[in-house]
């Protein structure tokens, strides 16, 4: 049974290889109009979000500082720094590795649009050098209510940071992106870009001297942002870019001599997000060891480099301790918001391909040396989860594809739009008429990335299942980096290292096993039915260890005029894993997020095997 379970394993490893035709480009396009639905403030002559309306236009009037923009960070109305922040910096982030690649796209405006957007605001917050604000609204009188931004009658209170109440994580975040994004303004808007940096070196003084927690300063925060890692990591992140963005020496031998004392060199971590940023500044260090300029600091940073490769190896499942993934083949850290996780190990993992392949080098894992094209594959196979590639069939991207996520929980998407209906929504009538809505959002969330499915690929579109189905903007900033560089392909990489040109013809990913190409879809012929029918086809084949691997779509159609419940399938011959069905006795039954299949609509399963198709006949069913 194990070596079975091993060759599963290795079977669904390779199997994104498998998929092809995703338009990243497509995707990477929407992802800056979920951007546009989060603003708060007054909305620009150019949003092409037409369905939102200006909000928050008294924040920050309470405390005598306007705080008027920025984003809400998901499907609730209240500004979190923190998240924010890291938002920004991601952004940032993705832009410097590859703006070559969004401006061929025609994206590059609207991704500095994006993250000007978001320096406006923080630069407003930071009214001092030593005042940060760090919330606007609070979780608790927030969520007691289900209203559109426009209609927001919660509490806009302000909350800050200053000496007395200290946050070095929040003012270091802060710091970086505002760092990072001076790097990406630098060129276009010199001014701006050095009033951002101006800003990020008063903040990383503010957080090294003052040092603290800021959940222990902004006690609001501690229900929904808690910093669980403390302020460590963004002390050195915050140094890293610092370094990127002024090439002032005291920050990267901040990074030199504080490694050590504040786990830059010690954490070896399989998560990277808006809380644990100690991958992220180990992958920078990398970058900075690999281009050759980390001097005296080299056998420091060789430690951080070490670690950040565990990283890398971990996603790939070939470290000593390797992440968790489904069933499916999707990085899986927790049940809410899972898709934070992926979108970033996926991004690191991309960057880290691309500094890999500039220095000539290859990753270091516990199982033997890994090519920077297996990383790249990784990252690919699991942006094409999210974008449909999965045992559900379902992109948790909101708009893309066919089969997505009708029921986001998020205010303003669920509810109709005040330029539609401009009648005054309720704090409490919210929730009696749109929140318990079952149908469709009113207004599409274009470009936004939902939780996500659970640790077995299941998913329910409902909208009070906010741990799967609520977007964050912090889902998504990685994401657009990753999504720049598969759909420029292999014509370039990174911004940040000297550029090794691809050799012709275009590479291939190198995978486990030879990737042959996919059959030419087929239908094939099931046991007929008067009521259900079944068409399976032949998606795809690759070539592992001398054996060629199928991987077989079945679309069960109800054709009666009724609803079919109590469906058993019966399914013979089959000699790999299934998906999108419910294994019950010798049957099949409907998966555990479906119970019916109205008159005319499909389901579909999949399953891979070295064999002809499997035999699927029904056993029975019930019409209501």
């Amino acid at each position: 049974m194990k070596s079975f379970i091993c060759c599963l394993f290795l079977v669904i490893g390779v199997l994104p290889l498998a998929f092809a035709g995703h338009n990243y480009g497509e995707a990477l396009s929407k992802s800056f109009l979920f951007y546009e639905a989060q603003r708060s403030g007054y909305l620009p002559h150019n949003q092409r979000v037409h369905w939102r309306g200006n909000s928050g236009l008294n924040d920050g009037k309470a405390s005598g500082i306007d705080l008027v923009g920025g984003y809400y960070d998901a499907g609730d109305n209240v500004k979190f720094g923190l998240p924010m922040a890291f938002t920004i910096t991601m952004m940032s982030w993705s832009i410097l590795e590859y703006g070559r690649q969004m401006a061929a796209s025609g994206e590059l405006g609207h991704a500095m649009d994006a993250v000007k957007w978001g320096t406006d605001y923080l630069l407003k917050a930071h009214p001092e050098p030593y005042v940060l604000y760090g919330e606007v609204g609070d979780g608790n009188t927030d969520h007691y209510c289900w209203q559109r931004p426009e209609d927001m009658t919660t509490s806009r209170a302000a909350y800050r940071i200053d000496p007395n109440h200290p946050g070095s994580d929040l003012a270091g975040e802060t710091a970086a992106a505002m760092a990072a994004a001076s790097i990406v303004f630098r060129r276009y808007n010199p001014g701006y870009a050095n009033e951002l940096l101006n800003h990020a070196h008063q903040l990383f003084e503010f957080a090294d001297k003052y040092r603290g927690k800021y959940d222990s300063s902004i006690t609001v925060a501690q229900k929904y942002y808690r910093s669980v890692s403390g302020y460590a990591d963004e002390l050195l992140w915050a140094a890293a870019w610092l370094y990127k963005a002024s090439n002032n020496q005291f920050y990267m031998n901040y990074l030199g001599r504080n490694g050590d004392a504040l786990g830059g060199t010690g954490w070896s971590m399989t998560e990277f997000g808006w809380d644990v940023k100690y991958a992220g500044v180990q992958t920078l260090v990398s970058q900075i060891l690999m281009s050759g300029k980390a001097g005296h600091n080299a056998p420091v940073f060789e430690r951080y480099q070490q670690k950040a490769e565990n990283f890398m190896c971990s996603c790939l499942g070939k470290g000593n301790r390797n992440a968790q993934k489904t069933p499916g083949g999707l990085i899986f850290r927790q049940r809410w918001n899972n898709m934070q996780f992926v979108t970033s190990a996926s991004f690191l993992a991309s960057v880290y391909s691309d500094y890999l392949t500039s220095a000539g080098k290859y990753l270091k894992c516990s199982s033997g040396y890994v090519s920077p094209n297996e990383l790249l594959s990784f990252a690919k196979s699991q942006v094409d989860y999210i974008l449909g590639d999965n045992p559900r069939a379902t992109s948790y991207m909101v708009g893309y594809g066919s089969n997505y996520p009708r029921q986001v929980h998020h205010r303003g998407s669920s509810i109709v739009s005040i330029k539609v209906n401009p009648t005054f929504v309720t704090c409490r009538g919210g929730y009696a008429t749109w929140y318990s809505r079952k149908a469709s959002d009113p207004n599409l969330l274009t470009g936004a990335i939902v939780g996500g499915p659970d640790a077995y690929d299941n998913f329910a579109d409902e909208r009070d299942n906010y741990e799967q189905t609520e977007p964050a903007t912090y889902n998504n900033a990685p994401l657009i980096g990753v999504l720049a560089r598969l759909h420029a392909g292999h014509s370039g990489y990174n911004q940040l290292l000297p550029v090794v040109p691809a050799p012709k013809p275009v590479p291939k990913p190198a995978p486990r096993g030879k990737v042959t190409p996919a059959p030419r879809p087929r239908v094939i012929p099931v046991p007929a039915n008067a009521h259900v029918a079944i068409q399976q086809r032949a998606t795809s084949s690759w070539a592992l260890n001398g054996k060629t691997y199928y991987r077989y779509s079945a679309i069960v159609t109800n054709k009666s005029a009724k609803t079919v419940k109590n469906l058993k399938l019966a399914i013979s011959k089959l000699y790999g894993p299934l998906w999108g069905l419910t294994k019950y006795g010798d049957s099949f039954i409907f998966p555990a997020w479906q119970n019916s299949l109205p008159a005319g609509k499909s389901l579909e399963f999949v399953y891979i095997h070295t064999a002809s198709p499997a035999i699927v006949s029904v056993s029975s069913y019930t019409l209501v």
